[in-house]
């Protein structure tokens, strides 16, 4: 793989760097970046401010030493390379290294971007984690979207990677989706197979109600909730017949109804992870590590003030595993499956202190796992009408958002009276309406929450997903009207718009890269938000077709698309091609 200019650039000045030392003298670190000001150069470096003497002096002496390079000078404009301020040296990128990146993209297509940084690494991500017997709600939808386009990243990077989904399939909200399912086929005067006949959805719908009634009854009535405590120790156990019946429909139909969601949202995973599973392995190395878990109060703990934390339950006073155990067993499962270097775990950020508590005690057990796993907690998405709530039936499910959302862009579609057929608009609709939801979430931290904004997500123009897919489409558009390009031709005289394209086309691949190593998919948003809002200048300024310079303006249209194609499915985004 062709090495970045940056990575020539940042070559070349540590070698050169290292002859300026005396002998035995370590190499100090430095920087190599993108000045905020482009007049500054595209790279700029403070690697004469990290030696000992006087900067500006260093700097000069470097950068006389960095004009002789042969191998610099095929990227950089040698003539350009400048001692600035108290001693930062600035590059110039050469106009043919810059051209040459558009014959790069053209002809790697949708391999641009790549790099090495994980290969021959087996990484596992984990992500969306939806309950059977619970409804697939918003925060699903924000796990899913991080998770997904972590995945991609990593791909991207080189990793040999696997999608691996945990599942709650036992424990407290399956003993009151149960309760709470009997008595509503009861109230209703239904059994479990006139339930089986009606739709998928309204099965779903159903056992979302069910879970509802039950957790209100659960914290209501003290005679329920003993009831709810002994259902959940008999699921747990699986002795009773009727009890089973209803649990395996129950569980049969929920995954079922995930797998809708997650082919609409483009995630396809190879493993399947359940609390029923593991928890029975969690439970086997809590009781097996006496020396590392203490009893309190008839259950088993870890007791996490030692190490700046607090303590948390693993088994509880009837011996049944708790989160925490079962998520010891998860890691160990994992990795007799997929023996991973590396273990990415994505949840909402309620548990991040739970999970500090977990990777103490699985350091304690398999020092090797721990070391090797990486979690991610994600915010909360909200609404403006505020927090949803699983347990009071106000959930809002992420279908139903999904929903929402394409109701409005149909109704801007039919205001705008978009040239799109019947059979057409259907998917392009929904593809719109995924790409507006993940990227209201992925453009900022994975540690924000979120704020769904319906009328600024939705936009065609500014900081969302539909304006980058508009912005696709149109390039798309022109290039249709000339049956595609089997080249592109580079010019020697270039525009400023055309001079800005180009000067933040080639940063394409390092963003990738930075995005995967800080878990940042949100750096890759604001390079397609940037990119996005240079051509659109360009093409609002400049004619494409009919001009002397058609040719290397239709490439350059080319390239463009071709990128954000590529940054858009990097973060799980359908490029559509007309909107």
């Amino acid at each position: 793989m062709k090495d970045m200019p940056k990575q020539i650039i940042y070559d070349a000045v540590s070698r050169h760097l290292g002859a300026m030392l005396p002998g035995g003298v370590k190499l100090p670190g430095f920087s190599l970046e993108h000045p905020a000001n482009e007049t500054h150069g595209d790279y700029a470096t403070n690697a004469a401010m990290m030696m000992n003497g006087n900067p500006r002096e260093l700097a000069e002496k470097l950068v006389a030493e960095l004009k002789k390079s042969d191998v610099l000078g095929e990227v950089v404009d040698l003539d350009r390379i400048e001692v600035a301020g108290p001693g930062f040296i600035n590059f110039w990128l050469r106009r043919e290294c810059l051209g040459a990146e558009l014959a790069r993209v053209f002809e790697e297509k949708e391999d641009y971007g790549r790099n090495e940084w994980l290969k021959g690494k087996k990484v596992m991500v984990e992500f969306t984690d939806p309950n059977p017997f619970k409804e697939f709600h918003i925060g699903h939808l924000m796990s899913n979207g991080i998770g997904e386009s972590l995945a991609r990243l990593f791909e991207f990077s080189g990793a040999d990677l696997q999608r691996a989904c945990y599942q709650g399939d036992v424990g407290m909200h399956v003993a009151k989706s149960i309760w709470g399912l009997s008595k509503k086929l009861s109230e209703a005067g239904l059994t479990m197979a006139d339930l089986a006949e009606k739709s998928l959805l309204e099965r779903i719908k159903f056992m979302g109600q069910a879970y509802a009634f039950g957790a209100t009854k659960y914290e209501e009535d003290e005679m329920v909730k003993n009831e709810i405590n002994l259902l959940n120790k008999d699921i747990y156990e699986r002795k009773s017949e009727e009890i089973r019946i209803l649990y395996e429909a129950g569980k049969k139909w929920s995954l079922e109804y995930f797998e809708t969601i997650y082919k609409k949202l483009g995630t396809k995973f190879d493993h399947y992870f359940f609390e029923s599973e593991v928890g029975e392995i969690g439970k086997r190395l809590v009781e097996e590590h006496k020396d590392i878990f203490e009893v309190s109060d008839g259950a088993i703990v870890f007791k996490g003030d030692k190490y700046g934390l607090h303590t948390r339950v693993f088994l509880n006073s009837l011996g049944l595993p708790t989160y925490e155990a079962k998520e010891l067993g998860l890691a160990k499962a994992k990795y007799d499956k997929f023996t991973y270097d590396w273990s990415v775990v994505v949840t909402g950020n309620e548990i991040n202190e739970y999970f500090k508590v977990l990777l103490k005690a699985m350091s304690l057990i398999f020092p090797e796992l721990a070391a090797k796993t990486t979690h991610v907690g994600h915010g909360m998405l909200r609404l403006k009408s505020g927090k949803m709530s699983s347990r009071t039936g106000k959930v809002v499910t992420g279908e139903g958002l999904i929903a929402d959302v394409a109701a409005e862009i149909r109704k801007k579609m039919e205001l705008a009276a978009r040239k799109v057929t019947e059979e057409e608009k259907d998917p392009l609709v929904e593809a719109i309406a995924v790409g507006a939801i993940k990227y209201s979430m992925l453009k900022q931290g994975p540690g924000k929450d979120i704020i769904f904004d319906f009328e600024g997500s939705l936009s065609f123009e500014g900081d969302s997903g539909p304006y980058l897919q508009y912005v696709f489409a149109r390039t798309n558009s022109v290039l249709a009207k000339v049956g595609g390009i089997d080249r592109v031709v580079d010019e020697a005289e270039v525009n400023e718009e055309e001079m800005r394209l180009l000067r933040w086309i080639y940063r394409f691949g390092e963003v990738v890269e930075l995005a995967a190593k800080q878990l940042a998919p949100n750096l890759l948003c604001s390079y397609l938000i940037e990119l996005a809002q240079r051509f659109n200048t360009f093409y609002n300024k400049h004619q494409i077709l009919g001009v002397e310079t058609e040719k290397f303006r239709l490439g350059l249209t080319a390239v463009v698309g071709q990128v954000m194609k590529n940054g858009l499915s990097l973060l799980g985004i359908e490029a559509v091609y007309q909107m």
